[in-house]
C-alpha cells in the first residue's frame, strides 16, 4: 500500500475486506464488504418494492450501481425488499473500475498523510469471520435509511469492520469521505482570519491544509469518543432496522448466498 494509493489485485485481497472504488472520474469512491465467492455485500439507498414499477426499478438499478442481469451469477444483486443493502458480485461493483483495499490501524501520520478521505482509519478491524457475519446479517435485515452524510457505503463498511456506531446520530456519521466534504470548507473558513496575519499566498494555504488535515482526524472513528461497539444483533433490533432473525437459519443463507 502506497501514500498516494490503496490499489490492489484481485489476487490480494480475502473475505473480509473492506474495498472501494471509484465512480464518476474519482468524484466519490463507493464501499463494501468483500465477504469470498467473488462477491460483494453493499449499501445504496433502498427502493421501495411496494410502488416499484419496471420502468422504476431499472433507473434504480443503473442510478445506484446495481445490475439488472448477471449472466455469471443468478443471484447478483441479491436483497431483501425495502433494503438498500445488497449482494453482487465483484465484477458488477466495480463496474470496469479499479479496486482498492480501505486500510485499518493506521498511525497518525500516515493517516494525515493521505489527503484524500474515505481510504483508512486508525480504528483496528475485527476478525475476517465477524466482519463477514456483520455483512451478511444485515443482508438480511437492513441497515436502516442511506443518508449521504450520516449513513452511506463508507459507514456501512466501517461498522462492518469494527462494530463502532455514533451513540448521537447528528452531523457528519463514521465516514471519512463525508468528513473530507464538511472538513474542507471548514479549514477554509477558520483559516480566513489568518489571512490578515499571512502576507504569503503560500501560507495561507498551508494553514488551510492543515487545518483541513486535522478536521478529518477529529472525525475519524479511531479517535472520536462518541462512539461505541454495538453487536449487530442488538443494532437491528434496537434502532428498528430489522427484527432479527434465527442465528442458524440466517448463518445457511449467508453460507448458500457466498457458495453460488
Amino acid at each position: 500500500m502506497g501514500l498516494l494509493s490503496n490499489r490492489v489485485e484481485r489476487s490480494e485481497i480475502k473475505a473480509g475486506d473492506h474495498i472501494y472504488t471509484y465512480r464518476a472520474v474519482f468524484a466519490y469512491s463507493h464501499h463494501g464488504i468483500f465477504v469470498g465467492g467473488s462477491k460483494v455485500v453493499h449499501f445504496t439507498p433502498r427502493h421501495d418494492a411496494n410502488s416499484s414499477t419496471e420502468t422504476s426499478a431499472n433507473s434504480y438499478e443503473e442510478k445506484y450501481d446495481l445490475p439488472s442481469s448477471c449472466p455469471t451469477f443468478p443471484d447478483c444483486g441479491f436483497r431483501q425488499p425495502n433494503s438498500g443493502v445488497v449482494l453482487t458480485c465483484l465484477d458488477c461493483f466495480l463496474r470496469n473500475g479499479s479496486l482498492y483495499s480501505f486500510e485499518y490501524g493506521v498511525t497518525p501520520s500516515v493517516f494525515l498523510a493521505k489527503v484524500r478521505g474515505g481510504t483508512c482509519t486508525t480504528a483496528m478491524p475485527d476478525p475476517p469471520e465477524t466482519v463477514i457475519h456483520r455483512a451478511m446479517y444485515l443482508l438480511q435485515n437492513g441497515f436502516g435509511n442511506y443518508d449521504v452524510f450520516q449513513n452511506n457505503c463508507e459507514d456501512f463498511a466501517l461498522y462492518c469492520k469494527t462494530g463502532l456506531l455514533i451513540v448521537e446520530r447528528s452531523g457528519v456519521g463514521r465516514s471519512g469521505q463525508a468528513s473530507s466534504v464538511v472538513g474542507a470548507p471548514l479549514a477554509a473558513l477558520l483559516s480566513s482570519p489568518l489571512k490578515l496575519l499571512m502576507p504569503s499566498p503560500i501560507g495561507v494555504a498551508t494553514v488551510t491544509a492543515g487545518m483541513y488535515c486535522m478536521s478529518r482526524y477529529a472525525t475519524d472513528i479511531g479517535v472520536r469518543s462518541d462512539v461505541i461497539k454495538v453487536a449487530v444483533e442488538e443494532l437491528a433490533v434496537n434502532l428498528g432496522w430489522g427484527e432479527g432473525g434465527d442465528e442458524e437459519e440466517d448463518n445457511g443463507v449467508t453460507d448458500q448466498l457466498i457458495a453460488m
